[in-house]
């Protein structure tokens, strides 16, 4: 291993643009979030380290039989996360980078690109909320005081933003970009004079001192490595991305899986299938250490933890074999999951789908399993064991590792006819995590809050009649809109009574599930009349009120506490009987882009 001379962050950056300096695919994707980024642009303009870069000279020997990518430049968090693949000419060697991509392309799209991440509390699965942003420096002044101790104001902008701020603050702001395009420092004074910055010596010596910290000082320390051992280079590898908390195991797993893989380019299946997996119904948010655990389980690799010393080579010639039918097997169980009315937004832990994806595999299932009218019943026995394991506090916590391997052994020795579900919570009750509920527990059930994932499946799993292929929505039985501050004092309500009702009002007993179309035309209907102008006969009201665990339905706010208590009581023992033996959406309000926060409120969202 060489020491080379140090360069600037614009020669290291030409050398990406030239495509001289280049990924492995050991490499995981990137991660970085913008607040990291930011953090990383002021270490530079305050002439702090940004740390040492180690490369890696491939001969063209060893670069045939491996796989490169590109440095990612417009990152999106939707659509643009995955590098792009190279195609080495034969007879090429390369460099690539080993140690510091995160940094290095974290400084690629800061001054050469762009970064697209989701608007805070927006839906994920919509591309409209990824706008697209630049880096920006605010050269009228240093940065207010903030938690992260920044020294400098960078920020990620989108146009809307610049466009509805003050014009007088808006043209402070300058972009990244053009302080990096801008070879000459002379030629950035033109650029500030049209903005019309040429007369402001604070801004000036502003953008000098990025200029000189991007094209003058040598601050990027690089060493390279030329040893063609592969071993070694992984071994490398492992160790300078293992010794801090950037690098997780499965990120680890899957450079492994990468480097060994013969019949297929690991990192394009593993971030293909999820990928698939996130597209389902609509929309989940799985992610790589729930597909590679998956890989482990579905794989019969007898030690599924994410150890270094466990990813063989044995190992991983198991997982490139038979990583179609794991693939198959996970699309399988997402579509369940999609089926039981779960998605990003109500599956409440993750981890749920590896037994799912165990069993359908170990069953030799397909997709067409998913509504075989003879399979019927076993997906019902599913689908309450799922639901039910999402109800319980703590199931997918701690201990998961050993919680997979017995529901394994289960699955392994009696799920020739069905399901097992009474083996299966059995050894999960032996490990503490039974799903039998207490008394406590019936407590914390009926304090479910409305918009919290786990909602969904206790609502699911009270009212099994619900038919969760359909999209439903989680319903207020008494509309929210009738039970405002402003409402309820109009109604004559004194302000402890309206903290008591507010309290009340998102809780387990006034939800229940509707249809999507339902739901829309239900409004801000009373619920009485409601009911009574949608069940038009005696039978049909009363056959929605057993249904849906309802004793009777107020007419007005005044009948709200009364009706909020019988309901609690009713949905108590419904919830006992269900679980106490063991055996039984609108989108929300997308913010806009709005003018320019505080520098806190802006990169809290950016978290």
């Amino acid at each position: 291993m060489v020491y080379l001379p140090p360069i600037t962050v614009a020669d290291a950056l030409r050398s990406v643009q030239r495509g001289q300096l280049i990924l492995p695919a050991i490499q995981r994707e990137y991660v970085w979030k913008p607040s990291q980024v930011v953090s990383l642009f002021d270490s530079l303009m305050r002439g702090y380290p940004i740390g040492s870069f180690l490369s890696w000279k491939v001969e063209p020997d060893t670069a045939s039989k491996f796989r490169f990518y590109g440095f990612l430049k417009d990152y999106n968090e939707f659509s643009a996360r995955h590098n792009p693949v190279l195609d080495i000419p034969a007879g090429d060697a390369v460099t690539a980078l080993l140690d510091g991509q995160q940094r290095l392309t974290s400084l690629n799209i800061g001054l050469r690109g762009t970064y697209a991440y989701k608007r805070a509390r927006a839906w994920r699965n919509n591309p409209d909320n990824y706008p697209t942003r630049k880096l920006y420096l605010n050269v009228l002044r240093e940065a207010e005081e903030n938690e992260p101790g920044l020294r400098y104001d960078f920020r990620f902008l989108t146009d809307d933003q610049l466009a509805t701020s003050d014009p007088e603050d808006a043209r402070y702001w300058f972009p990244v970009t053009r302080v990096y395009d801008t070879d000459d420092l002379g030629d950035l004074w033109d650029l500030a004079g049209d903005a019309g910055l040429a007369n402001d010596r604070s801004a000036r010596n502003m953008l000098s001192q990025l200029w000189k910290a991007i094209h003058s000082t040598t601050g990027v320390h690089m060493y390279e490595e030329t040893d063609q051992d592969v071993e070694r280079v992984l071994d490398i590898f492992i160790r300078v991305n293992s010794a801090g908390t950037p690098l997780s195991y499965s990120d680890l797993l899957l450079s492994i899986a990468t480097a060994q893989w013969k019949e297929r380019d690991a990192r394009s299946a593993i971030h293909g299938l999820i990928d698939a997996l996130n597209s389902t119904g609509q929309g989940f948010n799985f992610n790589q250490d729930v597909v590679l655990k998956s890989g482990l389980v579905l794989g019969g690799i007898t030690d599924i933890g994410f150890k270094v010393k466990n990813f063989t080579a044995e190992n991983m010639v198991i997982l490139d074999r038979e990583w179609d039918g794991i693939s198959d097997s996970l699309k399988l169980a997402a579509g369940l999951l999609s089926d039981f009315g779960l998605s990003g937004a109500t599956l409440s832990a993750a981890s749920v789908l590896i037994p799912i994806a165990y069993y359908v595999h170990r069953r030799g299932f397909t997709q067409s399993y998913r509504a075989s009218v003879a399979d019927a019943a076993d997906r019902n026995a599913l689908r309450a064991w799922t639901l039910r394991s999402l109800i319980v506090q703590g199931v997918w916590g701690s201990g998961l590792d050993s919680l997979l391997r017995d529901i394994r052994r289960a699955i392994d020795d009696h799920a020739d006819n069905g399901f097992p579900v009474t083996e299966i919570e059995r050894r999960m009750a032996a490990r503490g995590k039974s799903l039998v509920v207490t008394p406590e527990q019936v407590e914390d059930i009926l304090t479910s809050q409305y918009g919290k994932p786990r909602t969904f499946a206790v609502l699911a799993t009270v009212f099994s009649h619900v038919n969760t292929r359909n999209i439903h929505h989680v319903d207020h039985v008494f509309p929210r809109a009738l039970l405002t501050r402003s409402r309820l004092k109009q109604a004559g309500f004194d302000n402890n009574a309206i903290d008591d009702i507010q309290s009340k009002l998102d809780q387990l007993p006034n939800l229940q599930l509707l249809e999507g179309t339902v739901n829309i035309s239900k409004s801000d209907t009373p619920p009485a009349p409601w009911a009574s102008a949608t069940h038009t006969t005696p039978d049909s009201y009363q056959a929605y009120l057993d249904r849906n665990c309802i004793p009777w339905l107020p007419e007005d706010v005044h009948q709200f506490d009364d009706f909020f208590d019988a309901r609690r009581t009713a949905l108590a023992e419904r919830i006992v009987k269900l679980l106490g033996d063991g055996t039984a959406a609108t989108e929300p309000s997308v913010p806009q882009s709005s003018p320019i926060a505080s520098i806190d409120q802006e990169l809290a969202e950016t978290e």
